[in-house]
């Protein structure tokens, strides 16, 4: 297993964290699955023979018991494991039971910590933007929890570009903890954190963690073109997310994930891990499952490493069009980039080279 630093932090962790939506099996999360106590000491034991040193979970996953479940797991192992919570979604009823106020995540964090059966969370996260909450408010809370030892490290998930930088902004024009990582969507099948987040990662130094980089499992290989979703999947149970676009580029990226996979001896969902864990920034891809078959297998992603030539073939049937003002940028300042700027734009300067 690899192991690769935290944006600016001095921690480590590994380039695949073992995710937990699929704990509880209440509330909606139960289209996502239903391990147990049991179920989930097994998957944890998978995962530490692999070398994963870090778990993420959020509140709000089965209300609640995706926590429990983890702190029960956890027993006599917490020492092998960071720990990663977040929080901003609705925790209750009242009007002050959601969001990203000091009185919801100071007391998100202290019930996570119940839950967790732990003294500390290593990573708290800002689960998603909050724009009634001025971020003075949200920034100094997170500064609070780590000077009080309840925290170690803050980051953000689901922020746009700018709320990113106005975060971090305000982290610093008050000397408050700053993020460290942002926990980001980012797959074959959506490219769109090409455009701000990936290069604010790499401009600004923060880690990034990828969340559902299988797309909800439509990058598993079972999804194919013509063919219904199949029985006890995510998108067969209306799950939603990620929403698709274009189905056409879909099905067109999945026949070149099979036949690379196909090529190769291994799964879909191994090659379209190993293809994010070679793009810029990337710290470690989120993976959980429904079975511990699926979980052995993802679990081998962070062994395999793609051909040039095997990459470029997902990068050229995966590539989003350039949006205003990249293609301005792409047509006259491509002398001028830097490598936050080609993180974006050198597959499209290539494309256009080889066609001049």
């Amino acid at each position: 297993m690899e192991y690769r630093q935290l944006g600016r932090s001095g921690l480590k962790i590994s380039v695949l964290t073992f995710g937990t939506m699929t704990f509880g099996g209440e509330t909606v999360f139960a289209k996502t699955g239903s391990t147990d106590v049991t179920g989930a000491q097994r998957q944890l034991d998978l995962c530490l023979d692999a070398g994963i040193n870090i778990v993420d979970t959020a509140n709000i996953y089965s209300k609640g018991r995706s926590e429990e479940i983890l702190g029960e797991a956890m027993e006599g192992r917490r020492h092998r494991l960071l720990v990663a919570t977040k929080a901003r979604f609705p925790m209750g009823e009242g009007p002050n039971d959601q969001g990203l106020s000091r009185h919801h995540l100071i007391a998100e964090c202290e019930a996570s910590l119940r839950r967790l059966r732990v003294d500390h969370i290593d990573l708290y996260q800002l689960h998603e933007w909050d724009g009634l909450t001025p971020l003075e408010e949200t920034m100094e809370a997170l500064d609070t929890l780590v000077r009080s030892g309840k925290v170690r490290y803050v980051g953000a998930s689901n922020f746009s570009g700018w709320h990113l930088m106005k975060a971090m902004e305000t982290a610093r024009s008050h000397n408050f903890v700053p993020l460290v990582s942002q926990q980001i969507y980012y797959s074959l099948q959506a490219r769109d954190a090409e455009y701000e987040l990936v290069p604010i990662a790499l401009d600004q130094g923060l880690g990034i963690m990828v969340w559902s980089p299988l797309a909800g499992g439509l990058l598993s290989g079972k999804y194919r073109r013509g063919r219904d979703a199949p029985e006890g999947t995510r998108h067969f149970n209306n799950w939603g997310e990620p929403p698709i676009h274009d189905e056409g580029k879909l099905y067109d990226t999945i026949e070149a994930l099979v036949a690379i996979a196909e090529t190769r001896g291994v799964s879909a969902a191994e090659v379209a891990l190993a293809w994010l864990l070679g793009r810029p920034g990337i710290t470690s891809l989120v993976i959980g499952a429904r079975t511990e078959a699926q979980l052995t297998a993802n679990l081998r992603a962070a062994d395999l490493k793609l051909t040039p030539e095997e990459t470029a073939r997902l990068d050229d049937v995966s590539l989003q069009p350039l949006l205003y003002p990249y293609w301005h940028q792409a047509n006259t300042a491509a002398g001028r980039l830097g490598a936050a700027d080609l993180s974006l734009m050198a597959p499209h300067l290539k494309r256009k080279a080889a066609r001049a």
